[in-house]
């Protein structure tokens, strides 16, 4: 069996920066403190970056030797006292990067972080702070009166808002891609020795990498966390009416890979844990389009900028959606196609004749799906349930992709099999399934449509993957369970991150807005964030978008030519060919789409990135169990366990006695912890909605969907669609009617055990439980009489055979294993210890305990 390769834990986590005149010398341990890198940045350049690295491994007695030589050194005069040559200028995390406009560089430095979420026995920090530290010194510094405005803009972009890092995970890829990584043979990788290794120090690129954490499952007391990422596109990147559409290279507007992540938490490795995945994907419509702000309208017409009658941007994006995903290519197209006056139906057009040509050059096994459906339509309709035909969607795509797991399929889907299980797609491997294929949804925003139907996909993935761990008996999770609405909250934020993001405002549209169950308040704060999405875009937008290309390094900031505030327009940033001759075109999918397996795994191009280190298995670099449990430091659990995640058997299980613990059991409105008709706008408001199960007067009859909103806004007024469909208003117990509070506490026994323990029992359920109880009989200690007559009476039983290392045991007693002399000795001077009498040092305790003192103390 080929070695596989396990990440590197143990890096860099501790960094201090120190100062002298003419150099800054960062100083970066592991989180053990003991192994230290030493990184010195020259100070004397006024407009060069010069980085010396001694690839020298130092041990924190030799940090200290070397920084005390350094305060010596750089005293003004030799031996003078009380001044100091050295000064200890802030201590960080990790480092952004290094940055430069029109002077000298900057070092960006990571001052605070929060662990968000755990995978697999990584963490996941969020930036909390961050401190931007000028290199050049005061003397050689060449001042730009222009300085000032590029590092106010610069730091618009602000860090500590949704970006995310790992030390030891990589959260630029897919877990499938992770794990994957991790289990190909070590002779396939490129790898270097252990004497040419070098710890290099962590620097953070991933721009626009954003995630929502997790929350934990909890069933009847097993802890399931999920997870939710999402990767945003740092290519063509801005704001919403800024950047539509898609670039010269393919590349789109609002493009974010969202990942959901379903672990065990009770056993944390990757090798021995379960793990599952599924990755969908939203972005804008690939295509030549716009919207011009100019006009002063809260919804501009939209114009195709270039006719492209050949798809030839279509193309170059859906064949880096295969190289990535793989095939089959789903497009779940939300836009409207029914209008009085062309708006969005220009789009669904265009994406018609675009993918259908583009399917003449692909194999039949390979094509693109194209799945139009008009959201906005159907949420006006009183004869249709939105959600219940974005279902029947979701499982159909969920059936066609597959998802991942890194366990082969459990023994209780071949007990219990169901239909849909046997039909799902992907690619299934001796070590459990891999997801082939990937779902894009879009609108014409990205926003509040693509939210609710990516929201409904995940669920219907969801209920596969806890499946597939034989956490439910059906691949099918309900509304109005502890679960689902769990996830409902993770989908929630995770729209609002993008929408803040892109739109400048939080979603208008949630799920329980298309479920038809929103409050009458929530009428009024749609509308609030439609007129602060309308304030964003007219006003604000434009220089968000100027600080983006500057973060991002679109534009560079060159001496000579003009400044970034004063260009006309960031076009030609974005669409690089403009400035040149077109190349030749080459044919379409000119991969000619491999195997979709092979193109989930690794590309060539990535597996010349790839660099195996070689450790010894017992090297602190590798082991997770001293990194994360850390037994080299005093840790409290407040420290240990500071994840501030959302928890089903907290937030959302009732507190009502007798109630069924499952996640997956439905509640009515007035059991749930968290109500389900109050707005979710801050923690506090929850608890008080829970204390004070306040009754919400039912929704009015009016339509649920405004009609001012952002992309669901519709020109056409159908006469059809007047009247929406509601369900029955949900009345709510009343605080101080005690009676009725209490009717719920007392339920029925077929209701909380599901049967009457009164009926007697059925022939069959008899002849199971005597069997039962003749399986049991046959462990029990008897004497030989006893034995005999057993085996006379009961023929045919199952003889068990124990398998423990014991001797002698069954279900009463045990025989207790031999104990050997040192082992004794041990617990017999730990227990005199606990009683006063310490037993006298040796040598070698003392040489130890000295030894140590001296390492760590001077």
């Amino acid at each position: 069996m080929p070695v596989a390769a396990a990440p590197i834990i143990s890096s860099v986590q501790k960094l201090v920066l120190y100062e002298t005149r003419a150099r800054y010398f960062l100083v970066g341990s592991n989180h053990a403190e003991t192994k230290y890198r030493v990184l010195k940045i020259d100070r004397t350049e006024p407009k060069d970056l010069v980085i010396i690295d001694d690839r020298h491994v130092y041990t924190q007695q030799e940090v200290r030797e070397l920084l005390g030589r350094l305060d010596l050194g750089n005293r003004t005069k030799m031996g003078q006292k009380g001044s100091s040559g050295l000064f200890r200028a802030v201590s960080a995390f990790g480092v952004v990067g290094f940055v430069r406009f029109l002077e000298g560089y900057y070092i960006v430095l990571i001052t605070k972080r929060r662990k968000m979420a755990d995978i697999g026995g990584h963490a996941i920090y969020k930036i909390e702070d961050t401190n931007m530290i000028y290199i050049p010194n005061d003397s050689v510094r060449v001042t730009h009166p222009d300085e000032a405005r590029y590092l106010r803009i610069f730091q618009n972009v602000d860090l500590s808002s949704n970006f995310y890092f790992s030390y030891s995970y990589d959260l630029s890829h897919s877990l499938q891609y992770n794990l994957t990584v991790l289990r190909m043979p070590l002779e396939m990788l490129k790898s270097e020795t252990s004497q040419t290794r070098q710890e290099s120090f962590d620097i953070f690129e991933d721009e626009g990498l954003i995630t929502q954490g997790g929350s934990e499952l909890l069933i009847y007391g097993r802890p399931v966390y999920v997870t939710l990422i999402a990767r945003r596109s740092s290519k063509f990147a801005g704001t919403r009416f800024l950047k539509r559409g898609a670039n010269c290279e393919g590349d789109v507007a609002n493009e974010v890979e969202t990942e959901q992540i379903l672990c065990d938490a009770s056993v944390m490795s990757f090798t021995a844990g379960s793990y599952s995945s599924y990755v969908q994907v939203r972005g804008s419509v690939p295509l030549y389009w716009s919207q011009d702000i100019s006009t002063m309208m809260p919804k501009p017409p939209i114009t195709l900028d270039q006719a492209d009658p050949f798809a030839h941007v279509a193309a170059l994006h859906f064949d880096q959606m295969l190289q990535r995903f793989g095939s089959p290519i789903i497009i779940l197209n939300l836009v409207k196609e029914r209008e009085k006056r062309k708006h969005e139906r220009i789009l669904s057009e265009e994406l018609v004749a675009a993918v259908t040509y583009l399917n003449q050059f692909l194999p039949p096994e390979h094509t693109i799906v194209y799945i139009p459906w008009d959201m906005a339509k159907y949420t006006k309709s009183k004869l249709c349930n939105v959600l219940d035909r974005l279902n029947v969607i979701a499982e159909s795509v969920v059936k066609k992709t597959g998802f991942f797991v890194n366990r082969p399929d459990s023994y209780c889907s071949i007990l219990r099999p169901d239909e849909k299980w046997n039909e799902l797609g992907g690619c299934v491997i001796p070590t459990g399934r891999l997801q082939t294929g990937i779902l894009r949804t879009n609108c014409v925003d990205c926003l509040d449509r693509t939210n609710t139907a990516q929201f409904m996909v995940g669920k219907c993935a969801l209920a596969y993957q806890l499946y597939s761990l034989g956490l439910i008996d059906k691949p099918n999770l309900q509304f109005d369970t502890d679960a689902v609405r769990l996830f409902e909250e993770l989908y929630e934020d995770h729209g609002d991150t993008l929408s803040l993001q892109y739109g400048g405002s939080q979603l208008v549209h949630r799920v329980k807005t298309y479920r038809k169950i929103a409050p009458w308040t929530q009428h009024s704060k749609d509308i609030m964030q439609t007129l602060s999405r309308y304030y964003s875009n007219a006003f604000s937008d434009a220089d968000r978008q100027d600080s983006i290309n500057l973060f991002l390094g679109v534009f560079h900031p060159t001496e000579g030519k003009p400044h970034l505030w004063e260009l006309p327009t960031d076009f030609y940033l974005h669409h690089k060919n403009t400035m040149r001759l077109l190349p030749t075109r080459r044919r379409y999918f000119f991969f000619l789409v491999y195997n979709a397996v092979s193109l989930l795994v690794i590309c060539a191009a990535n597996l010349k990135k790839l660099i195996v280190k070689k450790f010894h298995k017992y090297e602190e670099e590798i082991d997770i169990h001293n990194e994360f449990f850390r037994p080299y430091e005093l840790s409290s659990f407040d420290d240990t366990f500071c994840l501030a995640m959302t928890s089903s058997a907290r937030d959302f299980m009732p507190k009502t006695v007798g109630i069924d613990p499952s996640p997956f059991t439905v509640r009515k409105p007035d059991e749930t912890g968290k109500s389900v008709l109050g707005n979710k706008s801050n923690r506090e408001e929850a608890v008080l909605q829970r204390k004070t199960a306040a009754s919400a007067p039912p929704p009015p009859s009016e339509e649920a969907v405004s009609s001012s909103s952002e992309d669901d806004s519709g020109t056409d007024r159908e006469e059809e669609g007047s009247v929406s469909q509601r369900s029955t208003p949900v009345k709510m117990t009343d605080t101080g009617d005690s009676a009725k509070v209490t009717e719920n506490v007392v339920q029925p026994m077929k209701e909380v055990y599901g049967i009457n323990l009164s009926d007697g029992l059925s022939e069959e359920d008899f002849a199971i439980y005597s069997r039962f109880v003749q399986l049991g009989q046959s462990q029990h200690k008897q004497d030989r009489s006893s034995q005999q007559l057993c085996s006379r009476c009961s023929d045919g039983v199952i003889k068990l055979t124990p398998i423990s290392a014991f001797s002698q045991d069954n279900i009463y007693e045990v025989q207790p294993p031999r104990v050997d002399r040192k082992s004794t000795e041990i617990f017999q001077a730990h227990i005199q210890a606990s009683q006063g009498i310490m037993q006298p040092l040796g040598k070698e305790d003392t040489s130890m305990y000295r030894e140590y003192i001296r390492n760590r103390y001077l």
